[in-house]
């Protein structure tokens, strides 16, 4: 989908907002869009129906004449065996549609919203059902129906791709719009797509403890179905605590038909573990950053604190800690934190971290530059953690991998810094080489693999500009004095073109002073 599609709708969406909040809207236009993506593929599927039930040559047909089949189109069981939503008719979105412009539109929406959940037990509590009481001015709910009706009708688009991209680029403007809230970001999806690829998550549990609006679960079954994988060969766990959050968790995975378990409720990590049974094969996760209030007095006998207990005033070392005790043996993770996570020593981090060190759960560290996020400009880093280095690869005990990213990346907008597939694949493919042994070597200035020692000598500190070092200068054959003679050249040819451009703008404006 071309990206002036998305940023055209964005910016007709967004002239509609008025005055109120981000947060709020938010909530709004992406569940308008959820609503029409179910009343499409119901539509995609009644279609195929009327096909199967009017053709002579089908196992299905019963009639040419539409008022014969007509019962036989809302057949439930032609719906749900396809795993698509069941509809009812006053939920469908063309329903709706027709009645866009009257003052009640809203209540009507909240009871399509209502009926759909009545008849789909996976969306059941899920769905957002705030557009009644939604603070808009006269006419504008109407016209973002009309708006969001403009989605899904071009034939070479799958519409569960194209609804999902217009949902991921909302969710990213979002984000963009409403800023840092608590310590909470939305995760770029490049970020995500280098934690999946490193980790390369092809079957088994995926887990995301702190899913927000689902990306690490998108980008999951991306990588499995670009892989030639089927998605059935990974069962997706995630867990939310904001209630408006993880409604929007399951709205998005539900558009792109993905199955996935949420928990009963929205619910903290820390205190209601949704999952409290289950280990996993792959965690990947972006906590919120340096969270001070999550409850960290409560735990002080935790069993999940095999490390050392958190500091009370900050979760960093309590969500690596969590999803090192939800890993089963030879579990991966890969966590997005805080660079001051790799360094700081407040509150026992310093000794925690050393007891991860000596207990040989840190694989490989990952620096990232800066800008990478929309809304905030917080330094982050990547942590891949395990608890069984000689699984996935060759015996790797004793040693952890460091990665300096920061020179990676390519400016997308003045603020905004993006990584390519390229840089992408220059890390996964640089972790994979160190795992399996073949084709590493250390890189001056972006690798390096050290030892517990290197590390203890370090004072375990894991930021990886320690570690690699600087990059090597090809040509260090110039002497001194050829260095400074070719740099006085330079400068000499730059201040002549300096002269040059400054007479020509001279003369310019002497032709409109005459």
């Amino acid at each position: 989908m071309s990206a002036d599609f998305k940023q055209t709708l964005w910016k007709a969406a967004d002239k509609l907002r008025a005055q109120m909040d981000a947060a709020e809207y938010k909530h709004i236009l992406l569940g308008l869009i959820f609503l029409k993506y179910i009343s499409d593929t119901f539509v995609k599927q009644q279609n195929k129906i009327r096909e199967m039930v009017s053709d002579p040559n089908s196992d299905y047909f019963i009639s040419e004449e539409p008022a014969e089949y007509a019962e036989e189109l809302e057949e439930r069981d032609y719906y749900t065996q396809d795993n698509v939503f069941w509809v009812p008719q006053e939920a469908r979105w063309e329903a709706l549609r027709a009645k866009a412009k009257q003052p009640d539109i809203g209540s009507m929406i909240d009871n399509a919203m209502s009926a759909i959940e009545n008849e789909n037990n996976s969306l059941r509590g899920k769905l957002d059902k705030r557009f009644g009481r939604a603070q808009l001015s006269q006419g504008v709910l109407g016209e973002l129906i009309d708006l969001i009706s403009t989605i899904g009708f071009a034939d070479k688009y799958n519409s569960s791709d194209l609804l999902g991209e217009v949902y991921e680029y909302f969710l990213g403007q979002f984000a963009s719009a409403e800023g840092k809230k608590g310590g909470q970001f939305y995760t770029p999806s490049h970020v995500v797509k280098t934690l999946v690829a490193v980790l390369s998550p092809h079957s088994g549990r995926v887990y995301d403890p702190c899913c927000g609006s689902g990306g690490m679960f998108v980008q999951s079954e991306e990588f499995v179905k670009a892989h030639g994988g089927r998605v059935d060969d990974i069962s997706i766990y995630g867990q939310e605590s904001n209630p408006t959050t993880w409604r929007l968790a399951a709205m998005n995975l539900a558009i792109r038909g993905f199955s996935a378990d949420l928990g009963k409720e929205p619910a903290d990590t820390f205190a209601r573990d949704q999952f409290p049974d289950l280990k996993f094969d792959y965690i990947m996760a972006n906590p919120p950053f340096n969270i001070s209030d999550w409850g960290g007095e409560k735990y002080e006998g935790d069993t999940r604190w095999k490390f050392g207990r958190p500091p009370i005033g900050n979760a960093n070392y309590a969500w690596l800690q969590h999803m090192l005790w939800k890993l089963r043996p030879g579990g991966q993770a890969g966590v997005v934190l805080a660079n001051g996570s790799m360094s700081s020593n407040t509150g026992g981090e310093g000794q925690i971290r050393e007891a991860m060190v000596r207990g040989d759960v840190v694989e490989v560290m990952v620096a990232l530059p800066g800008q990478l996020f929309l809304n905030t400009q917080i330094p982050v880093c990547l942590w891949f953690l395990t608890n069984d280095k000689t699984m996935n690869g060759r015996d790797r005990r004793g040693e952890t991998l460091f990665i300096d990213a920061r020179q990676l990346g390519t400016m997308e907008t003045r603020v905004l810094k993006v990584f390519t597939d390229e840089d992408i694949s220059k890390i996964q493919e640089t972790v994979q080489s160190w795992k399996i042994g073949e084709e590493y070597e250390d890189i001056a200035g972006f690798c390096k693999s050290a030892s517990l020692d290197e590390i203890e000598k370090s004072g375990f500190v894991l930021t990886p500009g320690r570690y690699v070092g600087a990059e090597k200068h090809l040509d260090d054959s110039l002497s001194f004095k050829d260095k400074i003679s070719g740099l006085l050249s330079d400068f000499k040819s730059l201040k002549d073109e300096s002269s040059r451009l400054d007479h020509l703008i001279f003369e310019q404006l002497k032709v409109f002073d005459q």
